[in-house]
């Protein structure tokens, strides 16, 4: 079998998992491609790389593809997303301090009850002129967004009564510590090296938000999906494998090990074996608390790319960036996605396969078994916390209905 080279940028978080995993466990060479990967610190840099042929693909924040491809804040640039690395993952981390004030336990909060103690302290610090400031890792982010829909759900309003700040992730715990910022929403395992620092306390876990929302996604140039077809579907394979492999109770161990590498993560071993366990230290020197689901990178179909999913973050790119609703824009975030490629990738493999490519979010109570052209699929509770669901196929109606 030829071997045909990919250099995949990304950044030094635990969900980066399977572009390594497959590089390092031989996934990517049984199907006859070579992975380089690029490791960077910013989403902008990992995006640059991308976007000027310095990398051919990108472990990647799933709104900053479809932001490209929109042209918001630069030119316009056509990328595509033929798998999905990974659902939730993120947390929403207070500093000592504000949990404190919040009145945080030694468990992680229910949404609302910690958005109303939230809300009175916002307004308290809004009146003093130094309002709340929390920090995400990128304008188009799912961090950005989760936050700014919880917040906004509670009855916060983002950009008026707290400010949203970007700070990258293995900076995050450094911003808590020198009061930067009251609180962040990052990937792992930066939530707990701030809880580990004893300069943070998680409060949420974003899957807490959006049980099953869309987070990191394996992006190329439209381009070099076209020119490469046959060589991204072999490395879409690779990193199924590598999502198989990952979620193997026996493999969590090793997993931890090269991730805490430091051409990886560069991080405390024990701190990325928690989060691929989903397992949770809230509080400074706490036992670690088990959340089902944490992160979720392979059962029903975790990796396969809704285009409802996209669309879903381009509802809150138009709802954060106060701009009107566009149809044609619409298509075309909808369109980054391509399940397509990721059913022609697997096809005769056994991974199930969705029939539709794009569904309700978030209005699943309980599993259910869902339509397949191959393999059996089941789809889990997808709620978010407020119990809103989001129709694709009516995104006006959605965004007038939200706060």
């Amino acid at each position: 079998m030829t071997s045909d080279r990919f250099r995949i940028g990304f950044l030094p978080l635990v969900d980066a998992a399977l572009p390594i995993l497959a590089h390092e466990m031989g996934f990517a060479a049984r199907e006859g491609v070579q992975i380089e990967l690029v490791r960077d610190m910013t989403w902008a840099t990992v995006r640059d790389r991308l976007l000027y042929g310095h990398t051919d693909a990108a472990h990647m924040i799933a709104p900053l593809a479809i932001a490209t491809t929109l042209g918001r804040d630069r030119p316009p640039l056509p990328l595509a997303v033929p798998f999905v690395l990974g659902l939730n993952g993120n947390a929403v981390t207070f500093s000592t301090a504000l949990a404190a004030e919040a009145g945080l336990g030694s468990a992680l909060g229910d949404p609302t009850e910690v958005g109303a103690a939230l809300r009175m302290i916002a307004a308290a610090r809004k009146a003093t002129g130094k309002p709340l400031r929390f920090g995400v890792v990128h304008r188009y982010s799912s961090h950005n967004y989760m936050l700014r829909y919880w917040l906004a759900g509670v009855g916060i309003q983002p950009d008026v009564d707290v400010e949203i700040v970007v700070t990258s992730p293995p900076f995050a715990a450094d911003a808590l510590a020198a009061g930067e910022v009251d609180g962040i929403c990052v990937g792992e395992p930066w939530n707990s090296i701030a809880v580990d620092r004893g300069v943070g306390h998680i409060a949420l876990a974003t899957a807490q938000i959006w049980r099953r929302g869309v987070e990191k996604v394996l992006v190329t140039r439209a381009a070099v999906l076209d020119e490469r077809r046959d060589a991204v579907e072999a490395l879409i394979r690779a990193l199924h494998a590598a999502a198989a492999h990952f979620v193997a109770p026996d493999s969590v161990e090793a997993s931890a090990d090269i991730l805490a590498r430091r051409e990886y993560l560069d991080a405390p071993r024990d701190a990325v074996l928690r989060a691929i366990t989903d397992r949770i230290r809230v509080v400074p020197g706490g036992e670690p608390l088990h959340y089902p689901d944490f992160m979720f990178q392979y059962r029903e179909a975790a990796n396969f790319p809704w285009r409802s999913q996209a669309a879903w973050l381009y509802s809150q790119m138009v709802r954060w960036d106060y701009m009107p609703y566009d149809r044609v824009q619409a298509d075309a975030a909808a369109n980054v996605f391509r399940p397509d490629i990721y059913r022609s990738a697997l096809a005769g493999s056994g991974a199930p396969l969705p029939g539709a490519s794009s569904k309700l979010e978030g209005g699943l109570g309980e599993p259910i078994g869902a339509g397949s052209t191959q393999g059996r699929l089941t789809l889990g509770i997808d709620r978010f916390f407020d119990g809103r669901a989001f129709d694709p196929d009516d995104i006006e109606t959605y965004l007038a209905d939200l706060p």
